[in-house]
């Protein structure tokens, strides 16, 4: 099905858009591709949740997790299946971390602290099918993340009792997770990947 609606999708735009590139063209079917794979992703997650009476906390997380998700980015399952398994364990586990485990004001500051450094140390983090080759590219995605982060951190320990702020922090967390290079290693997935390119580029 995937196969199907691509292929008719970029042979629809190259018939009517004679100027574009090989190089748009493969652009355009990622992203194609990764807009197919979400929403049938999310209509899985969200089915499995509505079933689960958690539905709205897992709109809530998967909300906070993509805000610095992004601008930070981070690796991409190999394949639709383990993005799938992933997908659900974050999400459907993340919700039940969330309401009933508590954590401390001190833990959370802890936490915080280690995803701010994490996030000014390795945000924005590419994939070899989409590196992110200019080096101003890089440094704005830095900033909106830091900065996304940081308010997080604010929101997180001035509402340290509610629930809310275990959303933000899980949601944070996660994002770290998907930046970290020892997680790219751990998947055996390439790391840093613009360092590729020409570095002509960059600027």
């Amino acid at each position: 099905m995937k196969k199907f609606l691509l292929k008719h999708i970029i042979e629809f735009i190259k018939t009517n858009n004679s100027n574009i590139t090989e190089m748009q063209l493969e652009e355009v079917e990622y992203g194609l591709e990764s807009i197919y794979l979400t929403i049938t992703k999310m209509i899985i997650i969200f089915s499995l949740a509505a079933g689960l009476h958690i539905l709205k906390e897992v709109i809530i997380l998967t909300i906070f997790y993509n805000i610095i998700r992004s601008t930070a980015f981070g690796l991409h399952a190999t394949k639709s299946i383990y993005c799938l398994i992933t997908s659900l364990i974050m999400f459907i586990g993340g919700v039940y971390i969330c309401n009933y485990i508590n954590f401390t004001f001190t833990t959370k500051a802890i936490i915080c602290l280690i995803c701010l450094i994490c996030i000014f140390k390795y945000a924005p983090a590419d994939t070899y099918k989409r590196p992110i080759i200019k080096a101003k590219k890089r440094k704005r995605y830095k900033i909106i993340s830091f900065i996304s982060a940081s308010i997080f951190t604010i929101l997180i320990l001035l509402y340290n009792n509610n629930i809310l702020s275990n959303y933000l922090l899980v949601g944070m967390i996660y994002s770290v997770i998907m930046i970290h290079p020892l997680v790219y290693k751990i998947f055996k997935l390439p790391y840093a990947n613009y360092k590729n390119y020409n570095l002509g580029l960059s600027n």
